[in-house]
């Protein structure tokens, strides 16, 4: 697997990807009304590019394929983590976080924070994170529960 920074380029697949893998790896949590209104189909590119314009992204390659995704924020906020389907669960997220965390610990943070779905929850809790709220948000009319989520970065020995 190779980490690499996200490029222009990128957009449509990353776009992509955040959608096939809400509208699979999520439907054992979230119904398809839920999914549609978090991954409209298909992707606003617009609305990607702004966001992607926002954030510092880290992409994960196999063989030339996208497998999976993470966008933070240099305040120590992960906006985002997802991988493709077919690709969960083989060590893709724990990749990009850990690098993730590296990048951010050494610019001298010492909290990172998320708002995890429910899949995601029990990956964050394995990072360290601790739950400080269980949320429902408004999504396009549709209430998905999701959970605010902080870590507190230990400094180095």
């Amino acid at each position: 697997m190779n980490l690499r920074r996200y490029k222009n380029d990128d957009l449509e697949a990353v776009a992509q990807l955040y959608t096939e893998s809400i509208h699979t790896n999520a439907a054992s949590h979230y119904d398809v009304a839920q999914r549609g209104a978090w991954a409209p189909r298909p992707p606003d590119l617009d609305i990607w590019r702004r966001r992607m314009a926002t954030l510092q992204m880290l992409l994960a390659e196999e063989d030339g394929r996208l497998c999976g995704m993470l966008g933070y924020e240099d305040n120590g906020h992960i906006d985002l983590l997802f991988t493709a389907p077919g690709c969960a669960r083989r060590g893709v997220a724990s990749a990009l976080y850990c690098a993730a965390e590296s990048a951010l610990a050494a610019q001298g943070l010492n909290e990172l924070f998320t708002e995890a779905s429910l899949v995601a929850h029990p990956f964050f809790l394995r990072q360290g994170f601790e739950v400080v709220e269980a949320q429902r948000i408004n999504c396009r009319g549709v209430v998905l529960p999701r959970f605010a989520m902080r870590k507190r970065l230990a400094p180095c020995p």
